[in-house]
């Protein structure tokens, strides 16, 4: 097992990431056009005024922590948007939204108190049957109640009914920290959309649990590689999707089977859902 960032160029074996668990869980087939045909998408406005979010956060707690003010996390965004390429500028259109979600988060928390490890921090681990995990963590903070795993959302929090499902990510990563550091770290979910947070301190029999449904995921995917047999799974995430066109239930047909890729299906991390799809 092994925790942290390897050099970009190294060999990747096949493994299980926290979006990609969702998609099979959601649809064999989406997460076949994901990690395999590896189709591209097109990011929403809505995931694009995200990935800015996270990548201006990211950058801010790389300051020194007086640094950390709301004048720096302006000027971080300006640099951010200055780094979009034409066409995603012109997608997020004259009002980025951004000032709202940046206000939303210095409503949630002084980012100048916050001491973290790491940001964007790639973390593997396997489990005792073999099943591997991999995740990138938003922030890793450290302090006197011990690790914290940090993730952004730059949508409002979810309804009660949603908070479980909406919860299943930072579990994957509480999960990853518990097998490589040996301890079940408490997780926060820092919803900016509407300065709301969910926080779960996962027991170590809950997480044991969750290990279970990821076995489970990772041996059906698994099952359906070698052949191909990722079957659609419609349902109302089907109007969000952009390959409806080449899903059969919907009268298109997939591209010929590529076969399972050397270096594993893809698991970096996809434009984050549009606003009003359902919650993951």
């Amino acid at each position: 097992m092994t925790a942290g960032a390897a050099p970009a160029d190294a060999p990747r074996p096949p493994a299980l990431s926290p979006s990609r668990a969702v998609d099979f869980r959601r649809c064999a087939l989406l997460y076949r056009f994901r990690a395999v045909d590896r189709l591209p998408e097109t990011p929403s406005p809505g995931a694009l005024r995200g990935t800015v979010v996270h990548a201006v956060l990211e950058r801010l707690h790389g300051l020194d922590a007086a640094d950390r003010d709301p004048a720096a996390a302006r000027e971080l965004a300006r640099t951010v948007l200055d780094e979009l390429d034409p066409a995603e500028r012109a997608r997020l259109g004259e009002d980025p939204g951004l000032d709202g979600l940046l206000a939303g988060y210095f409503d949630l928390e002084d980012p100048r108190t916050v001491t973290s490890e790491g940001r964007e921090l790639r973390v593997e681990a396997e489990l005792g049957d073999g099943t591997p995990l991999r995740g990138y963590l938003d922030r890793l903070d450290t302090g006197p109640g011990g690790l914290t795993v940090v993730d952004y959302k730059s949508g409002p929090a979810p309804t009660v009914r949603g908070e479980m499902r909406a919860l299943f990510g930072v579990r994957f990563y509480a999960l990853l920290l518990a097998r490589t550091r040996g301890v079940a770290p408490t997780v926060r979910l820092l919803h900016l959309g509407n300065a709301t947070s969910l926080t779960l301190r996962p027991t170590t029999a809950e997480l044991d649990r969750f290990a279970g449904v990821l076995a489970a995921v990772w041996a059906a995917v698994t099952r359906a590689a070698p052949t191909g047999d990722f079957r659609p799974n419609p349902g109302p995430g089907c109007s969000y999707c952009e390959h409806r066109g080449r899903c059969p239930a919907w009268g298109g047909e997939p591209l010929p089977y590529p076969g399972w890729p050397d270096d594993g299906p893809v698991d970096l991390p996809l434009p984050r859902p549009r606003t009003g799809e359902p919650p993951l």
